[in-house]
Order: C-alpha cells, then sequence, then structure tokens
C-alpha cells in the first residue's frame, strides 16, 4: 500500500499541474460565503450582495453558455470604457430567469433565453466599474442569499445540471430548508478545462423550513 501512495502521489500532483495548464482556475477570486449548515451532501451558503455583469442569450442552453462566456470575457478583458482589464472570478453563473434589473441600467433583450453572469471583484461599485461597450450586457446587484449547494465534475450538459437539481431538491425535502427560488448553475472553469478537472456546481435559493 505504501508503495502505490508513493506511486500515485507524484501522478496526482501531475495532474492537477496538467488542469491549471489547460484552464483550470488558479487562485481564481470567488464571491465569500458562509456555510450555514449540510443537507446530505448539499452544501447551505449564505452569500451576501455582489456586483455582477450579466447578458441574456436566446436559443439553446449550451450555445448560450460559450456565447455568454465570451462576450462577457471581452467586456471583463477590456471591451469597457477606458480599455481597463478587471480581475477575472469564479463561478460563472448560467440560469433560465430574468434579471431584476436595478436603475440606472436599462432593460434589454427578449424575455426567453439564458442569463449568463459573471460576479465582479470587491471592491467595485455599481458606479466605480468600467461600463460594457457590449450594450446587451447588464451591470447589477445580486442581492444577498442562502442557497443549496450540490458540486459535481464533469462537462456540465443539460442532464447532469438536472441530476444536479434533483439532488438539491431530494436532499431539501424533510430537511430545515426549503427551495425559495428557481435553480442557478455555476461554472468555476473555463469551457476548455478537461472534465475530471471542473468544478460545477447547481445552487438552489433556500429559507428556513416552517418549524425549521
Amino acid at each position: 500500500m505504501l508503495f502505490v501512495m508513493k506511486v500515485l502521489a507524484p501522478l496526482t500532483a501531475l495532474a492537477l499541474a496538467g488542469c491549471s495548464v489547460v484552464g483550470i482556475r488558479s487562485g481564481t477570486p470567488e464571491p465569500a460565503y458562509d456555510v450555514v449548515g449540510t443537507v446530505g451532501p448539499v452544501q447551505i451558503r449564505h452569500y451576501a450582495p455582489r456586483l455582477a455583469a450579466s447578458v441574456t442569450i436566446p436559443g439553446g442552453e449550451i450555445d448560450a453558455r460559450y456565447q455568454g462566456f465570451r462576450r462577457l470575457a471581452a467586456f471583463i478583458f477590456g471591451a469597457n470604457t477606458g480599455g481597463k482589464s478587471i480581475e477575472m472570478t469564479a463561478p460563472v453563473a448560467q440560469s433560465s430567469e430574468k434579471i431584476a434589473m436595478t436603475a440606472p441600467v436599462a432593460q434589454s433583450g427578449g424575455a426567453d433565453g439564458w442569463t449568463i453572469t459573471f460576479y465582479m471583484p470587491a471592491g467595485y461599485t455599481a458606479a466605480t466599474l468600467p461600463r460594457p461597450n457590449d450594450a446587451g450586457i447588464v451591470i447589477h446587484v445580486v442581492p444577498g442569499l442562502t442557497y443549496g449547494v450540490y458540486r459535481f465534475s464533469g462537462i456540465p450538459g443539460t442532464a447532469p445540471v438536472e441530476r444536479a437539481e434533483a439532488i438539491v431538491l431530494t436532499n431539501l425535502k424533510n430537511s430545515a430548508w426549503r427551495p425559495d427560488g428557481p435553480a442557478v448553475a455555476w461554472f468555476y472553469d473555463p469551457p476548455w478545462t478537461l472534465p475530471f478537472c471542473r468544478r460545477n456546481e447547481v445552487a438552489v435559493p433556500v429559507v428556513p423550513a416552517a418549524g425549521g
């Protein structure tokens, strides 16, 4: 057994190093959260309000994810007022729900489609964040919420995301928490990351259950 462990250790390190080459996050900032409980494999997290940039793309889920990623990446890499580069953060969020926009940003686009979101680094406000050149990108504040979160790896296609959502909802039944909104999928790695290196999550807004 000791020999096996000695052999596996450098192989594991090599695999993780390879992940950094092919796109896995490495020190990418994430929104801060507090873990307030667990329900089986589901972690209950509370997030404070945070600034975000979102774009809504019509069409299929996967194609919308790639298009949205490219447009938001262009924004943070300099396609904005002043041509300023903005630090990348994780995760990227995807949902089919329209975001309620906050003034003075106007809502654009139709009611259908997928909304892709990049969370902005701490320290920016809606007043100090550079404006995107892309008129379809909206800057807004995501309110503070508590989520039931399930983590999984692999390629986050429609079926794996739906399975992850089902796991969250199944574990919330008869727990101290109940769902309070539509699920959102969070992706921590760029699309070209090897599947086994990926960190994906499905998050469902929750509130304490009656009597919980």
